[in-house]
């Protein structure tokens, strides 16, 4: 069939816009349904500034949103209504009142940017890949994406990745945890890291990085971390037992690597154990190489290591 908007080139980009736009946010409503947020994709704007930014005026929100007053004040009403947001008036100035989430709508945002937030980017992402070209064509190709596979798909489709916050320490520990124990025995190294992430691991310029999987959540995480002199150390990567088999494992360490590039860092090795086959495949598959050095100065932090690998110099890491 032919398409009016498109036949019209520059003449309809506006509502050919408009069109895209309703199409990926009747998306995005489909996939907070499905994840059982009552919250619509108007509201997210507000949302977002609110958690980023902190309490604002509403002529703040207006200027951080770059929307009117009266589309702030729909979505404000909307947040109130269902508990996630709240007005209080300035002490110094009656007639400006501030907005900031309550507590039930800064867990709704934390689960929202853990479990949808990474996806729906992804999802968007994927829609918009392809080479360079004039805007129409880029609209052109979105569209065709578009028709492919719809943006609530390719969501639900593949993985994401999802940085440290505190809330997400509990995660970590139980994530790490699980597959210790099934396979070996909790030492107090790893009790002492899996309690202290941020202290250990992000506070010293590490980091902590988890995968979350289409319509599961987070299932795996992994951490660099710092061990001083600019050497780091990959290290705690685990994913859930019932989550396995989906590849997340090799997108995970795929993405540990890519940030690895972009630290500061002299070197990276890891300690693992010769039971642990899967994972030492992996870890050869992506450029690792074992390590007899390695095992014999950073081995002795493990009672369980007896395998040792580092990334090579020649793929650089700084």
């Amino acid at each position: 069939m032919p398409d009016i908007l498109k036949d019209l080139g520059f003449l309809a980009l506006g509502s050919r816009l408009k069109r895209l736009a309703e199409r990926m946010q009747a998306d995005a409503a489909q996939i907070f349904e499905q994840n059982c947020f009552i919250t619509q994709p108007s509201h997210f704007p507000l949302l977002a500034a609110l958690d980023r930014y902190g309490p604002l005026t509403v002529t703040e929100a207006v200027a951080a949103l770059g929307v009117s007053q009266p589309a702030v004040t729909r979505s404000l009403v909307g947040l109130v209504d269902m508990g996630l947001a709240e007005t209080t008036v300035s002490d110094t100035d009656r007639r400006q009142k501030s907005i900031s989430l309550t507590p039930e709508g800064a867990a709704a945002v934390a689960r929202m940017k853990r479990d949808v937030w990474p996806h729906v980017a992804r999802a968007a992402e994927e829609l918009a890949a392809g080479p360079d070209a004039g805007l129409l064509d880029q609209i052109a190709r979105i569209e065709a994406a578009f028709d492919e596979k719809s943006l609530s798909q390719r969501a639900t489709d593949g993985h994401a990745i999802v940085e440290f916050s505190d809330d997400l320490a509990g995660m970590f520990h139980a994530i790490n945890e699980e597959w210790i124990s099934e396979m070996f025995t909790l030492e107090d190294t790893d009790r002492e890291i899996l309690s202290n992430p941020r202290e250990l691991i992000v506070d010293k310029g590490g980091a902590v990085l988890f995968v979350s999987t289409g319509g599961l959540g987070i299932v795996g995480t992994c951490a660099l971390m710092p061990m001083g002199n600019g050497r780091f150390e990959l290290t705690k990567m685990g994913v859930l037992k019932s989550a396995r088999g989906r590849k997340s494992g090799e997108f995970l360490l795929a993405a540990a690597l890519d940030r690895a590039r972009q630290m500061d860092m002299e070197s990276l090795y890891l300690l693992t154990n010769r039971k642990c086959a899967a994972a030492i495949h992996l870890y050869e598959k992506l450029g690792f190489r074992h390590d007899a050095g390695i095992l014999e100065s950073h081995g002795k932090r493990y009672d369980r290591c007896d395998v040792a690998m580092s990334y090579p110099r020649e793929r650089p890491i700084a």
